[in-house]
C-alpha cells in the first residue's frame, strides 16, 4: 500500500508542475500581447525549468512563444546580434518539436516571422563580415540554414565567415557537413534587363526569365554558370587540417576532393603547398611539375621552384625559376629580391677570402682579383635591387641593400638620393 501512495505523489507533483508551466507560457503570451517581451520572457525561463515533463505540444508551444518573444526584443532594438540568434534557435526547436509529434499547430503560424528572421540574419552577417565580425556572421547565417535546411548555400557561406574568423573547429564541422550533403553549389543564374529600370536581373528558372523577355519588360537575356565548389571545400577542408597540424587528414581530403573534381589543377596546387609545409621538396616539385604541363604560365608556381631550389643550394635552377617568373609577370617584386639575394650571396666566401689576407705583394694581387670578383657580384645585383625598389617604393630593407651596393661600388651620384630616402623612412 505505501508504494501506491508514493506513485500517487509523484502524479500529483507532475501534475501540479505541468499547471506551474502552462500558467507561466500564458503569462508570457499576455505579456508579450501588452507589449512586454521583457516580462514575458521572465515567465518563460521559469516555465523552461519545467519542460521535461512536459508534452510535445506544450514544448512546441512554449518554443514558439519563446521565439516571439525575442523577435519581438529585436524589432524593440534590443541585443540585436543575440535576440536573433535566440528566435531562431527557439522557432528551429519548434519545428523539430513539431515534426517530431506529426502535428504542425504553431508552423504555419511561425512561417511568416520566420521569413522575415532569415532575411534579417541575412543583413545582420553581411553587416558583422564588413565589420570583420566574422564569427557572429557565421552563427546568423548558420541559423539561416538551421531554419531551412534547403538553403545549403547560407551553410557554405558560414563556413568561409567561420575560416576569416580563425574559428577553424567550427568551419570544419561545417564543411564536413557540406561534404556529407555533397554540396556542390553549381548552378545556372538567368539574367535579364529590366527595360524600365535599365538594371539587369536576375532568375533562379530560365522559363520565368524567358517569360519576361517574351513579354517584352526585358530583354539582352544570358546565362551565367556558377562553377561546382565542392574542389575548394575540400582544399579548405585540408588547410584546416594543415593549420591544425593534422597532415595526414590533410593528405586525405586532398586526395578526396581530387577524386571528385580530377580536372582541377588548383588542388594539386594545394596538395603541392602541403608537401611544401610537410618540407617533402621532392613531391611538392613533382607535383609542381603535374601543374606546369597544365599551366605554364603560373609565375607563383616557379617562383615557389625557385625558393626551394635556393633553399637546397640548387642556385642555377633557383636562378632559372626566378627568371621564369619575372618573364611571366614583370611587375614579381619578390622574384627580383629574391634574385638579388641569390646574386649577393656570392660576396659572402669572397668577403671571407679578403679579411685573411695581408699586406705582401701576393696578398695584394689576389685583393684586386677578390675586388673585381665583388664588383661583379654588386653588379650583377645591382639592377634586380633597382627593379625591386621601382615596384616597392616603401620596402625598407630592399631600399637599404640597394644603397649599401651603390656604396659598394661608389656610384654617388645614386646612393645620395638613395640615402635621404631611407633616412626619410626610418623616421630620422
Amino acid at each position: 500500500m505505501k508504494s501506491k501512495y508514493v506513485l500517487l505523489a509523484s502524479a500529483v507533483l507532475i501534475s501540479v508542475s505541468t499547471f506551474a508551466q502552462k500558467d507561466q507560457i500564458k503569462a508570457a503570451e499576455k505579456a508579450l500581447k501588452n507589449g512586454d517581451p521583457i516580462e514575458a520572457n521572465a515567465s518563460l525561463q521559469q516555465a523552461e525549468s519545467l519542460l521535461s515533463n512536459a508534452t510535445e505540444a506544450e514544448k512546441a508551444q512554449f518554443f514558439f512563444v519563446k521565439g516571439n518573444v525575442y523577435s519581438e526584443l529585436v524589432k524593440r532594438n534590443t541585443d540585436v546580434q543575440n535576440s536573433q540568434l535566440l528566435a531562431a534557435k527557439a522557432y528551429q526547436e519548434m519545428l523539430a518539436t513539431e515534426k517530431k509529434s506529426g502535428k504542425s499547430k504553431y508552423t504555419d503560424q511561425a512561417q511568416e516571422a520566420i521569413t522575415v528572421l532569415k532575411s534579417n540574419l541575412v543583413s545582420a552577417a553581411i553587416e558583422n563580415g564588413n565589420k570583420k565580425n566574422y564569427s557572429f556572421a557565421a552563427k546568423e547565417l548558420k541559423s539561416v540554414y538551421d531554419l531551412d535546411t534547403k538553403d545549403v548555400e547560407k551553410l557554405y557561406y558560414a563556413a568561409s565567415y567561420a575560416v576569416n574568423g580563425l574559428d577553424y573547429d567550427v568551419a570544419l564541422d561545417y564543411y564536413n557537413e557540406l561534404i556529407k550533403l555533397n554540396y556542390s553549389g553549381e548552378a545556372t543564374i538567368y539574367w535579364a534587363k529590366n527595360l524600365t529600370t535599365k538594371i539587369e536581373e536576375n532568375f533562379n528558372l530560365k522559363a520565368d526569365r524567358d517569360a519576361f523577355v517574351n513579354l517584352k519588360t526585358h530583354a539582352e537575356p544570358r546565362d551565367e554558370k556558377i562553377p561546382s565548389k565542392r574542389g575548394e571545400i575540400y582544399k579548405n577542408v585540408a588547410l584546416i587540417y594543415v593549420q591544425k597540424g593534422k597532415i595526414e587528414e590533410a593528405k586525405k581530403a586532398i586526395s578526396d576532393a581530387k577524386a571528385a573534381n580530377p580536372g582541377d589543377t588548383s588542388l594539386i596546387l594545394t596538395e603541392a603547398n602541403l608537401y611544401l609545409d610537410a618540407k617533402d621538396f621532392v613531391m611538392y616539385k613533382k607535383l609542381v611539375s603535374e601543374i606546369l604541363e597544365k599551366n605554364p604560365n603560373n609565375a607563383d608556381l616557379f617562383y615557389n621552384l625557385g625558393v626551394i631550389t635556393y633553399n637546397n643550394k640548387e642556385l642555377v635552377d633557383s636562378e632559372k625559376y626566378y627568371l621564369k617568373a619575372i618573364e611571366i609577370d614583370p611587375t614579381y617584386t619578390n622574384a627580383y629580391l629574391n634574385l638579388a639575394i641569390l646574386k649577393l650571396d656570392a660576396d659572402k666566401p669572397l668577403i671571407e677570402k679578403i679579411k685573411k689576407l695581408g699586406n705582401s705583394k701576393e696578398d695584394n694581387a689576389k685583393y684586386t682579383i677578390l675586388r673585381k670578383q665583388q664588383i661583379d657580384v654588386y653588379t650583377g645585383a645591382m639592377p634586380f635591387l633597382e627593379k625591386a625598389v621601382s615596384l616597392d617604393a616603401k620596402n625598407l630593407e630592399a631600399a637599404k641593400t640597394l644603397l649599401n651596393v651603390y656604396n659598394a661600388l661608389e656610384i654617388m651620384d645614386k646612393a645620395k638620393p638613395l640615402k635621404a630616402k631611407v633616412k626619410e623612412m626610418e623616421g630620422k
